[in-house]
Formats: structure tokens, C-alpha cells, sequence
């Protein structure tokens, strides 16, 4: 009976997140309103998996959420590309824990910590499914979220990734960082290693982006993942370095757009005998 019962408590919460994720209004923000960007667009902070997490509710349609990397707020994200995106979806901003309002605890850093914490806030304000865009400490952040979470995510766009965490580790290792929780995301970042055995069983639709002069993860590992995750998108910017959102940025925002507007998936019976290349009349 207990088994019952827990099951449809359980049933009820994924019902509501289902009907407020399909719903056809925006997202309404929960928690206190702590104060105002310079653009005027409110910020929130919520209680979630055991922090205060700090957000920001911009455009309306579908939900796309935003992470950030490393050292960076939710008030990094270029103006162009936040004012592009908005105009079809509504961006979920946050900023990572101990960073920016958001608050920080003791427990030991890692990605799936990470991963907890959006899932936390999507559970928050009922988002049961939202397009993720996650740049640098963020696209590890939406790989994580793929492996533990593939149900939570639409659409991922995966920006200046690695596989090999310990060789951003080292490259980072070369700036002098006093910040003891930025060393604390250094520390899991050194940890991070991608499962690679896990991607041919994602069905996430994933775009990978890159600048092919990328000197912190290089491109190399989004190459890599592109190659092996099945249907996989893969756009270089030629030239631009790690902060190629900065050195292009209506050219990065118009990628995202048409990667979340573009069905990629085309369905085994979807041909038809007009679609054939002989008409459907059969050859002798």
C-alpha cells in the first residue's frame, strides 16, 4: 500500500510538470524578487537542491535555459544574442552556484551537482522540458544533463565543450585564481571526463559549436563528439577563439535559432512512393 501510495504522489507531480511544460502561457516566476537588471528584467531567487539559486525570466514561447561558464553571471550573456533569442523563446538565466546571487554549501562540486541544480530550479518554477544552452563550464554542465537527465532536455546546444576536463584543468592552472569557489569548479572540472559509451543512446537532438581557434578546451572535443553522437549538429566558427558568442554574436545566435526551429529527424516510414527518386514506379 505504501508502494501505492509513494507511486502516485510520484504520478501526480510528473502530471503537473507535464501540464505546466505543455501549457501554453509563460513561465510564472517563483520565489522573492531580490532586484532588477539594467534592462529592468526582475531577478528571482529560489530555494533549490539545498541553495538560493538566482534567475531571470526573458521572452516568451519555449523555455530555453542558459548556463554560463566558468567565473561568469547570468549577466554575461551578450545583449544581442539575449535580445535574439528572447524574441521566440523564454530564457531561464541563472547563475551558478556560489556565483553571482546565488548561494553556495559545502558539498563537493561536480557535475552532477550541477546538473541537480538546474533540474532543481526547472522543478521550481514547473518546467518538466527545455531547450539547454550551456557555454564552456555550462556545456559540460548540459552534457551532464543529457546523461542523468535526457527527459528534462529538448533541444541541447553544446558551446566550446570538452571531453577531458583535466586538460582544461591545466590550462587554468596557468591564471592565478584566488577565488575559492572558482577553484572549487576548477577542482570538479579536472574530474570531468565524458562518457563516450552513453552518447550513441541519447536522442536529444545536440548542436556542438566551436571557434577553431579555441585556446581554452579546443575543438577538437566537439569534433569528437559530433562524430560520434548520432545526428549530431556541428558548426565551426572559423577563426574565433573561446569567446566567439563576444567576436560574433548575431552569427552565434542566428546558428541557435536555426537549430531549435529546424525537425532533423526524419522517421523510417515517413517516405513516400512520390518521394522515391523513380516515383514510385518500380524498375525492371
Amino acid at each position: 500500500m505504501k508502494r501505492l501510495i509513494s507511486f502516485g504522489v510520484s504520478l501526480a507531480v510528473v502530471l503537473a510538470l507535464l501540464t505546466a511544460s505543455v501549457s501554453a502561457g509563460p513561465i510564472v516566476p517563483v520565489g522573492a524578487a531580490i532586484g532588477a537588471d539594467k534592462q529592468g528584467n526582475s531577478i528571482y531567487r529560489v530555494r533549490a537542491n539545498g541553495i538560493e539559486i538566482a534567475y531571470k525570466l526573458i521572452g516568451q514561447g519555449e523555455p530555453l535555459v542558459m548556463l554560463m561558464g566558468l567565473g561568469g553571471t547570468m549577466e554575461r550573456w551578450p545583449e544581442t544574442v539575449v535580445a535574439l533569442l528572447s524574441k521566440q523563446y523564454q530564457l531561464i538565466l541563472l547563475d551558478n552556484r556560489g556565483m553571482g546571487l546565488t548561494t553556495v554549501n559545502d558539498e563537493t562540486f561536480s557535475y552532477k551537482l550541477f546538473a541537480d541544480d538546474v533540474v532543481g530550479l526547472l522543478d521550481a518554477l514547473g518546467v518538466a522540458k527545455a531547450h539547454v544552452l550551456g557555454f564552456s563550464l555550462g556545456s559540460t554542465m548540459t552534457q551532464e544533463l543529457l546523461y542523468a537527465y535526457p527527459q528534462r532536455v529538448n533541444k541541447a546546444i553544446i558551446y566550446a565543450t570538452s571531453v577531458d576536463g583535466s586538460n582544461v584543468a591545466k590550462v587554468l592552472g596557468g591564471f592565478k585564481i584566488a577565488d575559492p569557489v572558482i577553484l572549487r569548479y576548477v577542482e570538479a572540472t579536472s574530474h570531468w571526463k565524458t562518457p563516450m559509451e552513453k552518447l550513441p543512446g541519447l536522442t536529444n537532438p545536440v548542436l556542438f559549436v566551436v571557434g577553431t581557434a579555441d585556446t581554452v578546451v579546443g575543438p577538437e572535443s566537439s569534433k569528437l563528439l559530433a562524430t560520434t553522437l548520432p545526428g549530431a549538429w556541428l558548426v565551426q566558427f572559423k577563426n574565433a577563439t573561446h569567446e566567439l558568442m563576444f567576436e560574433a554574436p548575431t552569427a552565434f545566435a542566428q546558428t541557435v535559432l536555426a537549430f531549435l526551429a529546424i525537425d532533423a529527424t526524419v522517421q523510417a516510414h515517413a517516405a513516400t512512393t512520390n518521394d522515391s527518386p523513380t516515383g514510385g514506379q518500380e524498375q525492371p
